[in-house]
């Protein structure tokens, strides 16, 4: 039996106990399901104040202007109706009241007095020190309805471009930050009564235990409306137990298939060119590093909707999901409960794709069957934790021993960071002696054709300006990116003909062949007033 069905039957019993009661209290029985959504509504000769109050509703006026008919139900004092019959005959009319179901006055009521839609002021979120802002969203938070405000809280993360919403148990209330560009801000401070409500949506929609003793991750998707568009938040939750409850973590990612291209990534044409030569072979492996945040999933997937052509077959292994991409089969692998990336890569290479994404190389098993992979005949595309493409060499050589077949099959090798850009309010000062040093320091190594354009005898930076409408001088992120391109002398270090294996010697070679730095490229952006060298000091 479905939802409506069940709700029919339900009606129809309480009209049934609705006539009998009728017949005990000696009124006339009106069932109302026929015409409640569709009678035009009587011009109301009584308050809506009252028909709450009392439960009574008007329904016409009968036979001129003295006859006057009401519906009431069985929640209406009997004392009530017996007052008004007598006070109408005192006045020479006459008023009749028939009995009606709860359900079917509350359909009236809905019609007679709509719900207000309530419209709560959007989150704002201050600079650092503004402890007005936070009481103001903190005040605001705590007027949201209850089962509004998980909803509200997600759907303002996302109106502000937040990558993620902390919320964490402090003694006497509830911490809800959001990380913005990067930043994490504190945002308001809620009733601890909140608690219970934002970990029991956690738990139906994410499938989190609130009584877990244990870190737990989950997933949950919400469609968001904003300005006549739609579009799905894929959310990430992971909860650890604290001294004063579970805290929570979402993270956002906002699911645009049109977004995830190579062309909106900030790449420089020699960039751009670098990536499209590798990953145009049939075999190989590439790798992103980076820490958390840094942008690396955004930019596999920019890789492979780039490849996606119904030619080739792409199959992602992925812990969770985090977007959806058409034309691509992508596997979840929960390694929670047991998975491995290293097996799950093992059965779809029997599938024979072209083109795999393993989510993360986190083990031996795992690096070592990627790279097998990669040397017969498909292009392997995955994340790595290290700090830099050098690196990433000396941790992969640590997990895996010195391997001829890794040297042979690694290609391309890219550091990713996110830095703020500056606002147009930035305000341009010539560097100072200082700074001109480090700058001209940590380029001495680039080659002039890197450095095209670039004067380093008048060195010009810029800061943020910070204004009530700009906060933080600083508005969205941008890219830094450096690539290492596999050559024959980087691949006598993995084969192990150089003795001396360490990321210095590794990232000196690479320099060497033209390699630009994070270092190096934030130091250019900065020069360029894209952003400064504090932010570019704080990522890297």
């Amino acid at each position: 039996m479905d939802e409506s069905e069940i709700q029919r039957k339900r009606r129809e019993n309480e009209e049934l106990a609705t006539a009998g009661r009728a017949r005990i209290l000696g009124l006339p029985y009106l069932d109302t399901r026929e015409f409640e959504n569709e009678i035009p509504l009587t011009e109301p000769f009584i308050s809506t104040q009252e028909m709450h109050k009392d439960y009574i509703i008007p329904l016409q006026k009968g036979g001129g202007e003295e006859h006057y008919q009401f519906m009431v139900t069985s929640q209406t004092p009997r004392s009530l109706i017996q007052r008004m019959r007598q006070e109408y005959t005192d006045k020479g009319k006459k008023a009749d009241f028939f009995l009606i179901s709860n359900s079917a006055y509350k359909v009236f009521m809905l019609r007679y007095d709509p719900p207000v839609e309530i419209h709560y002021d959007d989150i704002k979120i201050g600079g650092e020190g503004d402890s007005e802002t936070i009481a103001s969203v903190s005040e605001t938070l705590n007027q949201v309805s209850t089962e509004k405000i998980f909803d509200f809280l997600i759907d303002q993360a996302d109106k502000l471009g937040a990558s993620d919403i902390h919320i964490e148990n402090m003694r006497g209330e509830i911490r809800i930050r959001m990380r913005v560009d990067g930043i994490l801000h504190p945002v308001a401070d809620i009733d601890k009564d909140k608690y219970r409500i934002f970990m029991g949506e956690l738990s139906s929609r994410a499938n989190v235990s609130t009584a877990s003793n244990k870190p737990q991750s989950g997933h949950m998707q919400k469609e968001i409306t904003r300005d006549g568009a739609t579009h799905i938040l894929n959310i990430r939750v992971e909860t650890i137990p604290t001294m004063y409850g579970q805290d929570a973590v979402l993270r956002l990612f906002n699911f645009d298939e049109s977004l995830l291209n190579l062309d909106f990534l900030g790449l420089s044409k020699e960039e751009r060119a670098e990536i499209d030569e590798v990953i145009s072979h049939p075999r190989g492996l590439v790798l992103m590093v980076g820490p958390t945040g840094s942008g690396k999933s955004t930019t596999l997937y920019s890789m492979l909707n780039a490849l996606n052509t119904t030619d080739r077959k792409i199959i992602t292994l992925e812990d969770p999901i985090e977007y959806g991409i058409t034309g691509i089969s992508q596997i979840p692998v929960n390694t929670n409960a047991g998975g491995s990336f290293a097996e799950g890569l093992r059965s779809v290479l029997r599938l024979d794709p072209d083109v795999v994404m393993v989510g993360e190389i986190r083990d031996a098993d795992t690096a070592k069957t990627a790279i097998q992979a990669s040397i017969t005949g498909h292009l392997v595309l995955s994340s790595f934790h290290a700090n830099s493409t050098a690196a990433a060499f000396s941790r992969m050589i640590d997990l895996i021993g010195v391997n001829p077949i890794f040297a042979s099959s690694i290609r391309l090798v890219i550091a990713q960071r996110l830095v703020r850009k500056l606002s147009d309010n930035k305000k341009a000062r010539p560097a100072t002696e200082a700074e001109a040093k480090y700058i001209r320091e940590v380029l001495s190594t680039a080659s002039q054709e890197k450095l095209s354009g670039v004067d380093l005898e008048n060195i010009t930076l810029y800061d943020p300006v910070v204004t009530e409408d700009d906060p933080f001088g600083y508005v969205g992120r941008t890219v830094l990116m450096e690539q290492l391109v596999v050559t024959e002398d980087v691949q006598a270090f993995i084969r192990g003909d150089v003795a001396d294996i360490n990321t210095e010697a590794i990232e000196k070679v690479a320099k060497h062949n033209g390699m630009l730095t994070l270092e190096q490229k934030g130091v250019l952006l900065a020069l360029k007033g894209e952003t400064t060298l504090e932010e570019v000091s704080r990522v890297i």
